[in-house]
């Protein structure tokens, strides 16, 4: 075989090389953008549904670019531009109304929740927690919007302190958002209480990992509890005060 052609069939085989590489990383994408996609669908809060959708709408276009199929692209377009659209009203909530509602510990619908809620409670947050109606708990629903979306419930001590012995929000509303507003002045939650501390027993990984993001700290002398100290009292009224109990 003469030296031209032998550089031929090295050249052939070269080019032949490259296209396999090529497509075997564009199926790659396909997969990934694939593997996105679904692992959306499968997401209890609406903030990581829409990201993740929107990440694999993206992915999923420049695959099918790629391939050149063409109407593929065009829904992906579409689905980015939704995801997109909804994540924007998801990170954007300066209209987003946030109401603290006192109810009694015997509440019926307090019950129901909490017997709705159970496995998502003691399965996944706080495996420990059993409810006791007391009267001196603090049992309050925290509406966003008007749609209960979580539920605190906790104590004052004679120490001073608050201790929560619940901190449960739904799946879908589960954005930090709702952690951010309880443990803040504006919330009213703790009118009258004025605790010096708010602290509360992390049973999980999951339930420790939220509470370090509200801002509290690992008490070093007490493993498993942590604690947020106030600077400066509860004040008597905030801008968003809390509803007076309910019995509902």
């Amino acid at each position: 075989m003469t030296r031209s052609a032998l550089s031929g069939v090295t050249r052939t085989v070269l080019a032949y090389g490259l296209t396999m590489d090529s497509n075997a990383v564009i199926e790659g994408v396909g997969y990934v953008a694939s593997a996105l996609i679904v692992l959306s669908i499968t997401q209890k809060s609406i903030l990581r549904l829409r990201f993740l959708g929107l990440v694999g709408a993206l992915v999923f276009l420049g695959y099918s670019l790629a391939i050149a199929a063409y109407p593929i692209a065009i829904v992906n377009v579409m689905a980015a531009g939704v995801h997109g659209w909804y994540l924007r009203k998801l990170i954007r909530h300066k209209h987003e109304v946030f109401r603290i509602l006192h109810v009694l510990p015997e509440s019926r619908y307090l019950l129901d929740f909490l017997e709705f809620h159970r496995d998502e409670i003691q399965g996944h947050f706080q495996p420990g927690f059993n409810y006791e109606p007391r009267a001196d708990q603090v049992t309050a629903f925290i509406l966003r919007d008007m749609v209960p979306a979580g539920l605190l419930i906790g104590e004052a001590r004679d120490d001073g302190t608050f201790k929560v012995h619940l901190d449960f929000v739904i799946p879908q509303y589960r954005d930090f958002r709702i952690g951010s507003y309880v443990y803040s002045a504006d919330s009213a939650l703790l009118t009258g209480i004025a605790p010096t501390c708010v602290w509360a027993e992390a049973s999980t990984r999951e339930h420790a990992k939220y509470l370090s993001r509200m801002g509290f700290t690992e008490c070093p002398d007490i493993p498993g509890r942590y604690e947020i100290h106030l600077a400066d009292p509860i004040p008597e009224a905030g801008p968003q005060p809390a509803l007076a109990p309910s019995d509902i």
